[in-house]
């Protein structure tokens, strides 16, 4: 594609089963995470070992595909441009903005010489119609931003406790690494994407009119990190501002931010009865930089900062991950991935015997013999206390877990 980029194998590494196969490829997640530089890399390394096929790339973002608008202009842009009796990649960038896509998609799956590839920024692009009328003919990759370890690439910066400080004020969209990682230039950038992904992708997308409660909803959850929240306690708390909003406008919104995959909801998890709670769901930024461009980042915040990290730890990693609760004692995270369960806690640092006694007192009253893990910024962080494991943050982000 003649575009510079850095290499992001691990995404390639899961993509590449599926290459040449029967199957449509979709990568999801929120704006400027890299989904289009990820498909630019999937075409060169196509390239090198199918140089005689057929490569055609659609990107809604330009101007000259804007005309592609439904699932018939789709179809006959691709025949047009295709060659019969070869194998023809097919990349489309930004597909929820075709009307009836996955009509499409199927009609040209089904035809056995395409091999599709596309990225939506947008949750709903896979509602359960779609998944239904697609079923078993996709797969979905979920591309986030970057990790600590790609951060420190992008930037060519050594790992150490500045760089790490840097990483949780600006967060991970890859962009940045074109830009000085100086506060005001860094969040007049994240505050226009922050701008791009409202208005686009949550108030046109909802045609919403009352933006003013839907930015003080935003607000709000920036300022509530890794709290417990319910719909009503955040209307109860809006009303108290004199906004007055139903409990059932605020689940829309909030279910508005996720489908764009600006905020994630972690449900409550029964550790002990194996059962998830419907109500008091914590809500994570799936990039801290978007977060602090609204409420200044203060060392105030860094408990809320800390778990926020982990939890897009976890989420990179592929892990389904809850809130626990063990009786009347709440475990950060419990993370699962198949077969494998991690306990874990966040502390900024082990101070006292009362912090030790929270942290790792909680993990010891959970009886089975799944990994548990305590993370902290203490910088000697590196023991295990009777099979709980202590492991500074930078450690954490820097392994595989």
């Amino acid at each position: 594609m003649g575009k510079q980029y850095f290499n992001r194998i691990d995404y390639i590494n899961s993509i590449k089963p599926f290459i040449n196969k029967e199957i449509i490829k979709v990568l999801v997640g929120q704006r400027r995470v890299g989904k289009s530089y990820m498909l630019y890399q999937l075409i060169d390394y196509i390239n090198k070992d199918n140089i005689d096929s057929k490569i055609l790339f659609i990107n809604k973002e330009l101007v000259e595909f804007s005309y592609i608008k439904t699932a018939i202009d789709l179809i006959e842009y691709v025949k047009a441009n295709s060659v019969k009796g070869k194998l023809n990649f097919l990349f489309i960038d930004e597909i929820q903005d075709i009307e009836n896509f996955e009509i499409a998609l199927r009609s040209l799956l089904a035809e056995g010489n395409f091999d599709i590839y596309c990225t939506g920024s947008n949750a709903k692009m896979l509602s359960s119609d779609i998944a239904t009328y697609l079923s078993g003919r996709y797969i979905q990759f979920n591309i986030h931003g970057l990790s600590y370890s790609e951060f420190l690439q992008f930037h060519i910066l050594d790992d150490s406790s500045e760089t790490f400080m840097k990483f949780i004020k600006f967060g991970g969209l890859p962009y940045l690494h074109h830009l000085e990682l100086e506060e005001n230039t860094v969040f007049e950038y994240l505050k226009s994407i922050y701008n791009t992904i409202i208005l686009r992708d949550v108030v046109a997308r909802h045609n919403i009119r009352n933006i003013a409660f839907l930015e003080n909803l935003v607000y709000f959850l920036a300022d509530n990190v890794g709290s417990l929240l319910s719909a009503k306690r955040i209307s109860d708390f809006l009303k108290s501002q004199s906004i007055n909003i139903s409990t059932k406008l605020v689940l829309e919104y909030l279910q508005f931010l996720e489908d764009a995959f600006f905020i994630k909801k972690v449900k409550r998890f029964d550790i002990k009865g194996r059962k998830i709670f419907e109500i008091n769901d914590k809500f994570y930024f799936t990039d801290l930089g978007l977060r602090n461009s609204l409420r200044n980042f203060t060392m105030k915040d860094i408990n809320k900062v800390l778990e926020n990290v982990v939890f897009n730890k976890l989420l990179t990693e592929g892990f389904d991950v809850f809130v626990g609760k063990f009786d009347n004692k709440e475990i950060d995270f419990v993370a699962v991935k198949r077969d494998k369960i991690i306990y874990i806690q966040v502390a900024y640092v082990i101070a006292d015997d009362k912090v030790h006694e929270r942290e790792f007192g909680n993990l010891l009253k959970i009886t089975d013999n799944h990994r548990k893990i305590v993370v902290s910024m203490d910088e000697f962080a590196q023991s295990n206390y009777k099979g709980v494991e202590h492991i500074h943050i930078r450690k954490f982000l820097l392994s595989k877990i």
